[in-house]
């Protein structure tokens, strides 16, 4: 059992302003047959991230069927959370709307950013999404000290939602002394969270971070895949939990970057997702999305 990689499969080509460059933290939505909309995260010549969006075929050999050059949101007004950026979490389908958790960030100041937590909602498989608030429904608080990223939210049931988030535990001069993990909170309505102090996933030997959690729900109880990072680049790890709060790595083999190509070495920001009865995994190469966005398939 291994994950097969397909190759390269959207390139940014710099249609829209807004989205000049990179496809960071790519999230599936599956709608029909085997076409699924994948959003990304793109930029704009000043290093401003808005959300983009293309439909793939998945299969042996995908491709882009439809690669709409208007952005999905662009960042907020001035002031806002999320004037400087947003990056894409996750998409939670509903049976009236869809939602799209991201994280939204301002640049600046004593540290290099600040993040906080936003909801749009419209439809995952037009591609349309309107922001739910001008500001975030998580912010920094007596539990998330500095910032906050990464959302991942799971509605497993009617009044029963879970999100796994980032959250850093510390600033410091140089990168080494930074420290971000993975906290886990809950919610009835998917709008008002409450937190649990307790990092469910964190840094291990080398790591000074683990960042993007991608979870899954499985007969068993949760997968989670992660980026995690170093002092060199990012790579890509998987835990397993029967309950979504105790986690635990496994050594289950997860793609290797080539060292040449659009990976030049690093794998980052996965987003696993089932469609047609298997499991897939979208993640990012070098330059943290520059080189677009890749696609992997679990071979049982």
């Amino acid at each position: 059992m291994a994950w097969r990689k397909l190759g390269l499969v959207f390139t940014p080509s710099s249609r829209h302003p807004a989205l000049a460059s990179h496809a960071a933290l790519p999230v599936a939505a599956p709608f029909a047959s085997d076409f699924v909309r994948v959003f990304y995260s793109g930029r704009d010549e000043t290093n401003r991230s808005s959300v983009g969006s293309v439909v793939i075929r998945v299969a042996e050999q995908p491709r882009v069927e439809d690669a709409p050059p208007d952005p999905v949101l662009q960042p907020g007004v001035l002031g806002a959370f999320d004037d400087s950026g947003l990056g894409v979490g996750s998409v939670v389908r509903g049976e009236t709307e869809d939602r799209l958790y991201y994280m939204g960030w301002n640049v600046g100041g004593s540290v290099p950013w600040r993040n906080a937590i936003g909801l749009a909602v419209g439809s995952a498989e037009h591609g349309r999404f309107d922001r739910f608030s001008v500001g975030p429904i998580m912010d920094r608080d007596t539990v998330d000290h500095y910032s906050l990223s990464y959302p991942w939210v799971l509605n497993s049931s009617p009044g029963v939602w879970t999100m796994w988030y980032g959250t850093h535990l510390a600033w410091g001069a140089d990168k080494a002394d930074m420290s971000h993990v993975i906290r886990r909170a809950t919610s009835i309505d998917g709008l008002n969270w409450t937190r649990n102090p307790t990092v469910v996933l964190g840094p291990e030997v080398d790591d000074i971070a683990v960042v993007r959690p991608s979870v899954l729900a499985t007969r068993e109880g949760f997968q989670m895949w992660f980026a995690r990072r170093g002092e060199g680049p990012y790579g890509l790890g998987h835990a397993i939990s029967p309950d979504g709060i105790s986690w635990r790595r496994t050594g289950e083999r997860m793609p290797i970057p080539d060292s040449g190509g659009w990976e030049n070495g690093a794998a980052t920001y996965p987003g696993a997702f089932t469609h047609a009865g298997r499991l897939w995994l979208l993640y990012n190469g070098e330059g943290y999305g520059a080189t677009g966005f890749g696609l992997a398939v679990w071979e049982e």
